[in-house]
């Protein structure tokens, strides 16, 4: 790529504000389009806002100069520009889609029985209009149902019952974060969720939201069994938003399907963040989006051995409220297989626990709930795939004492 050619970045989210500061920093102009009339903010805090611990300018991001506020309506690749819903056009040498993920809205009946918006008291949990609306409407004493036990579920159940709502969550796996956690570390986070007051069901589905003059007054269980509700929060899970990208005829799997340099079928057109999917993987984490977005800027800043290979994530949660915070990490591999060895400390009274799973001297993955001083020491070993020190003894020392984190 030269130096004068015009680089277009569609989202505004932590990938493409991190990409567009990047290039800014290596000197490449770029223009960058975000469709929400709010700053670009780190979506990863949402739950935090909606605690009331953060205002929504503290989870701010520091945007570039050249942001453009409009919804992207079309990609012309012949012409290599974009459409604006406005009606302006946007020119590109190089495009590049930071579009982000949707909420998935489950299929429950009476969901959309009005029209194609949700009813008023159901809120997905995904944009800041998202959080500031239930913001709004959650104040000591109302009945909230979130449905879904993932991590966005836990966090928003979290952050309701720390405004004083009477929060149920429904998850239909049979526990809590079922996709990161172990059965032991899952009971912890339902313990702590249960000491602040929410109420957990799990192997629990949800089928119908009930809504009188458009309005939620309850949710039916697939039981019959049904809970009054002044609020209810869809936390079911996002899917990459990926219409753009399929209108304009790119290669698209569960995600726009990119490869080592960030490409897609188009090689004038790039894609980082949530909507991609790489090597057959969508991550839907912040740490794989920026280093995405790194990998990408020095790419398109001229370094043309810029690669980016997969990332060997950790996902972190911090739960905070009046009293002390709860925190959790996973990464890896948490279930060992046949001939793994594990190495499990658990401490009930404190409520910390922490697991590692190695496999032929190597870490594969782990679970710590609690106390995570460890956290960045086990993370290094982990990210880089190094051997282990041989003995059990520097792997205990791993878990059992502050590694930098």
């Amino acid at each position: 790529m030269t130096s004068n050619e015009r680089v277009v970045v569609i989202g505004s989210g932590l990938a493409g504000v991190r990409l567009a500061r990047r290039l800014g920093e290596l000197g490449t102009p770029v223009t960058l389009i975000g469709e929400e009339e709010h700053r670009p903010y780190n979506r990863v805090l949402l739950a935090e806002v909606l605690a009331g611990r953060y205002s929504p300018e503290v989870i701010a991001l520091p945007a570039p100069a050249a942001l453009t506020r409009a919804r992207v309506t079309g990609i012309d690749r012949a012409g290599r520009t974009v459409s604006c819903v406005d009606g302006s056009v946007i020119a590109y040498d190089r495009l590049v889609l930071a579009t982000g993920s949707n909420p998935v809205l489950p299929p429950l009946r009476g969901l959309f029985s009005s029209g194609p918006e949700l009813p008023e008291g159901v809120h997905a949990f995904r944009t800041m209009d998202d959080c500031l609306g239930l913001a709004k409407a959650v104040r000591p004493g109302v009945r909230a149902v979130v449905i879904g036990g993932g991590l966005l579920g836990v966090s928003a159940a979290r952050a309701l019952a720390v405004r004083g709502a009477q929060v149920v969550l429904a998850q239909q796996a049979e526990r809590l974060m079922e996709r990161q956690l172990d059965p032991a570390a899952s009971a912890l986070v339902r313990r702590h969720l249960t000491d602040l007051g929410v109420e957990v069901h799990t192997e629990c589905r949800v089928r119908d939201v009930r809504c009188v003059a458009g309005a939620v007054r309850s949710v039916e269980m697939a039981d019959g069994y049904a809970l009054d509700a002044d609020l209810v929060v869809l936390a079911c899970g996002v899917h990459p938003r990926v219409s753009l990208a399929q209108a304009a005829g790119l290669e698209v799997g569960k995600g726009i399907v990119v490869d080592d340099q960030l490409r897609t079928s188009d090689p004038y057109i790039h894609a980082v963040g949530d909507c991609v999917q790489h090597a057959g993987t969508v991550y839907g984490l912040a740490a794989p989006a920026l280093e995405q977005a790194d990998a990408l800027a020095a790419l398109l800043a001229g370094d043309t051995g810029a690669r980016y290979t997969g990332t060997r994530s950790l996902t972190r949660l911090t739960l905070t409220g009046p009293d002390s915070p709860f925190d959790l990490a996973a990464f890896g591999r948490s279930e060992p297989l046949p001939g793994d060895d594990v190495v499990q400390l658990a401490d009930a009274t404190r409520g910390t626990y922490r697991k590692v799973v190695v496999r032929e001297d190597r870490l594969v993955g782990g679970v710590l709930v609690g106390e995570l001083g460890t956290v960045g020491a086990l993370a290094r070993a982990w990210e880089g795939a190094e051997p282990l020190p041989s003995g059990g003894g520097p792997l205990l020392h791993l878990l059992t004492n502050d590694g930098g984190s």
